[in-house]
């Protein structure tokens, strides 16, 4: 997705317009550039400087049948002058490209929402693919929504006819001819649209004239047009924001950047091994466009290399990091045993998706706790941390990389599909306000007579690092169980017994290191407590502020620390009378609460692959107060 930068200056954080916001999805078949379409939206969305949170929502399969609801492709984004933390639950605008779009989004639609649609495109044979007996924009099918026909296909056939383009080249352009009537209905600026489409068709200028004809063409439509008073243009005020330098970010690219931010203040190269899969793939793709950071990037024949890759650069000196998503993170589990037991550092991403096996490649859940906390042959434990949303994504992989370094240990970092694709205006940070934890490799030779153990531990029983080659220092580090004392195998009952538990408290002693959980929103202590990790935070925070503007006492929670969790939390959760946890799984920590404090954790669940509507969390508080 392209990007927006913009300096937001204390004139422009400030400002008295009345807060309002808009729902906007665009949908249409996979071959018609939604996606493209409305991350170029976002981009003009941000450099007006509205909040905004999106949601890319597109099928499995690489290109399925045209014109059917197996390819529709959706881009939905809500913006506006007030706060914004989701993207939102029912558009107000719908922008159907044929008949399967508006058949499998219309629902969604807030009545008397308005519906663009193209007329061209609703044909006998596309209305049958779509599932139409007759066509919806000549019956009353639609009567509780305004419906605005336009005939979009033979609009940008006419615009771009002077650039002699074959028809199907130049159907091609009917998104940007649809983002033009979209930016002029939002009063937007058309400019950082044209400089985008002159470099990504430097190398065909006749193409990039042709969709910037297509989109001047779409904006004057909508200057010039007369559509029945359902469409004109409304302008939305900035919202209020600290002053500073902003750009938009999706999840994986605000991981990347952390990545690299931990690194740097390790103090360390940074290698990363993976394997191409959905939705984790971005990661790779940012990643090695960073390779003057003293970024190394490697894509691997299969998850297994990927990791066992890692794992080696990680022997060797480097900040060894991994990604997959929760059939990939399976493959890797052996390998992750084997970081464990060699107690080297090493950060595993896992983004989310539905499952189990391929399950749903391209639609988000947060099924994989258990397998993160729990998933490994024998007593395996490793810090668990989750991200709320694609900008908190930055500090939870700098976090991965702290706890990583300082405690020699593998740490996990969930996210999920909707934080990997998601974009959301990020304050560039000041990188200064950063402690860096500079890691310093052993390299003290063994006394007189003493051998070398590389199992020697610090205070937070976390191992010494020592780099191969290091001269006098030669030692093996591997899967099979060492001496407590001298690194050496070692089979023993007691000695496994002693490893075990050191390994383990290690981990929980992570715990100490980290800030106590704070109550997001509410008192701590109340009659109900809303407690939520990863992506679920947007309709969490905001539902819980709706019931609260009611007089509900309810309080919101949002756990970043997975395992170990924090300290405070025990005392924490049982001052409340009651606990509901909602989370796009069937429960998982909802039993991670009620196995470690005993609590009645009630669950709140959803494995649709589409995020919890705020509408949905506010149902559940209401019932959970009665």
């Amino acid at each position: 997705m392209a990007t927006a930068t913009h300096y937001l200056t204390p004139e422009e954080a400030h400002h008295d317009e009345p807060l309002e916001s808009v729902v906007v999805r665009f949908a249409g078949d996979s071959g018609d550039g939604m996606q493209l379409t409305g991350g170029q939206f976002t981009l003009s969305t941000a450099l007006a400087g509205n909040d905004l949170a999106t949601f890319p929502d597109f099928p499995a399969e690489i290109r399925a049948p045209q014109g059917t609801t197996f390819g529709v492709s959706a881009f939905q984004i809500n913006f506006g002058s007030a706060a914004i933390e989701t993207a939102g639950d029912a558009p107000d605008v719908l922008i159907a490209m044929n008949p399967a779009a508006l058949q499998t989004n219309v629902a969604d639609l807030k009545l008397g929402g308005l519906i663009i649609a193209d007329e061209g495109e609703f044909g006998a044979r596309n209305l049958a693919k779509a599932g139409y007996d007759g066509n919806p924009l000549d019956d009353d099918t639609l009567a509780q929504w305004r419906v605005v026909r336009l005939n979009i296909s033979q609009l940008t056939l006419d615009a771009v006819k002077p650039f002699g383009l074959g028809n199907k080249e130049a159907l091609r352009c009917k998104n940007m001819w649809t983002l033009g009537l979209a930016l002029w209905m939002f009063d937007r600026d058309r400019q950082p649209i044209v400089d985008w489409l002159k470099a990504k068709f430097a190398k065909a200028p006749e193409l990039a004239e042709a969709n910037i004809a297509a989109l001047n063409a779409g904006h004057a439509y909508g200057e010039t047009a007369e559509m029945d008073g359902h469409v004109h243009q409304h302008s939305i005020a900035p919202a209020a924001a600290e002053p500073g330098l902003y750009r938009t970010v999706t999840g994986a690219e605000a991981i990347s950047l952390g990545l690299v931010a931990g690194a740097k203040l390790a103090g360390l190269p940074m290698f990363f091994g993976g394997y191409p899969i959905t939705p984790a793939s971005a990661i790779l793709h940012h990643l090695s466009r960073l390779k003057e950071y003293n970024v190394t990037t490697f894509q691997a024949e299969d998850e297994i290399a990927a990791i066992g890759a890692s794992i080696g650069a990680s022997f060797a000196g480097s900040l060894g990091v991994t990604s997959s998503s929760g059939p990939g993170i399976a493959l890797k589990t052996e390998a992750m045993g084997l970081a464990i037991m060699t107690e080297l550092p090493l950060v595993i991403i896992n983004s989310q998706r539905g499952g189990p096996s391929t399950g749903l490649p391209t639609k988000t859940e947060q099924s994989d706790l258990y397998q993160a906390v729990y998933g490994r042959n024998g007593d395996a434990p490793l810090p668990v941390i989750a991200a709320r949303s694609p900008a908190d994504a930055f500090d939870c992989a700098i976090e991965a990389c702290r706890i990583a370094v300082q405690y020699m240990t593998p740490v996990m970092l969930l996210t999920d599909g909707y934080i990997a694709n998601a974009a959301e205006p990020w304050k560039v940070p000041d990188m200064a306000g950063y402690a860096p934890f500079p890691v310093a490799f052993h390299d003290e030779p063994p006394g007189e007579g003493e051998a070398v153990n590389p199992y020697a531990r610090d205070g937070k029983l976390a191992r010494v690092w020592i780099r191969p080659g290091t001269e006098k220092l030669m030692h093996r580090i591997g899967g099979i169980e060492k001496n407590v004392g001298t690194g050496h195998i070692d089979y023993s009952p007691d000695n496994h017994q002693a490893m075990t538990d050191i390994r383990a408290d290690k981990v929980l002693g992570v715990a100490r290191s980290c800030p106590d959980q704070e109550v997001c929103l509410g008192e701590a202590g109340g009659k109900l407590a809303v407690v939520g990790w990863g992506s679920t935070f947007g309709p969490i925070h905001q539902a819980v502020r709706r019931a609260r503007k009611r007089g509900l006492d309810v309080s919101h929670i949002h756990i970043r620390h997975i395992w170990p969790l924090p300290v405070n939390l025990d005392d924490l959760l049982k001052s409340y009378d009651r606990i509901i946890v909602p989370e796009m799984n069937k429960g998982q920590l909802k039993t991670l609460l009620r196995d470690q404090y005993l609590v009645d954790a009630r669950p709140v669940t959803k494995t649709s692959g589409q995020p919890f509507k705020i509408a949905e969390i506010e149902a559940a508080i209401g019932e959970a107060l009665r």
